[in-house]
């Protein structure tokens, strides 16, 4: 993971606390880790956790104004070697299958040439949905990769399928190149 240049984009679940730890596994393994964060998943965890633990800027939003202007979504998605989606809520399922681009987490995916790896979190009844099984199918045939999520007690009391991957799980997909179809390891 040395050298790679890892986009993580997070969502609003409970299970963004998880992807805290995701960055802290990628930038002591060498990786440069930038964030993007739905206005969702900062009601979970706070944008200062992920610029310290990246040591960059986190994204929050397109309109942003900055410095120098810039398309920040489709910086952010060229400069990427990988893009993580962890937590990916049912919400961003459905707006990366059905090409969605309205705030700045779904246009960094619109927009993005490189791999994505999804990491599902959601109660189990949401991922049995039809409709959110349609979408990560949709996901696959273009050639995104998704995490099957865990089994277990989820943040709403239920016990069942839906739990995020564990950031170590992630890791190992991420490092996993024959699944990277779309793109050269650099």
């Amino acid at each position: 993971m040395s050298g790679k240049k890892i986009l993580l984009v997070v969502t609003g679940g409970i299970s963004a606390y998880k992807s805290a730890v995701l960055v802290r596994l990628l930038t002591c393994r060498g990786s440069e880790v930038r964030v993007v964060m739905s206005a969702a998943a900062t009601e979970f965890v706070t944008p200062l956790t992920f610029e310290v633990l990246s040591g960059n800027c986190v994204s929050l939003n397109i309109f942003t104004r900055r410095e120098r202007p810039a398309v920040e979504h489709v910086e952010l998605s060229k400069w990427a070697d990988r893009v993580v989606v962890a937590p990916a809520t049912a919400d961003i399922i459905a707006k990366a299958a059905l090409g969605v681009a309205d705030e700045i987490a779904s246009t960094v995916l619109c927009s993005s040439r490189s791999p994505v790896i999804y990491a599902p979190a959601m109660n189990e009844i949401m991922w049995a949905n039809k409709a959110v099984q349609r979408n990560i199918e949709t996901l696959k045939a273009d050639g995104r990769i998704v995490l099957e999520p865990g089994s277990g007690a989820l943040a709403c009391g239920d016990v069942g399928p839906g739990r995020m991957a564990e950031p170590e799980d992630i890791v190992k997909a991420l490092k996993e190149k024959g699944k990277w179809m779309n793109r050269d390891d650099k």
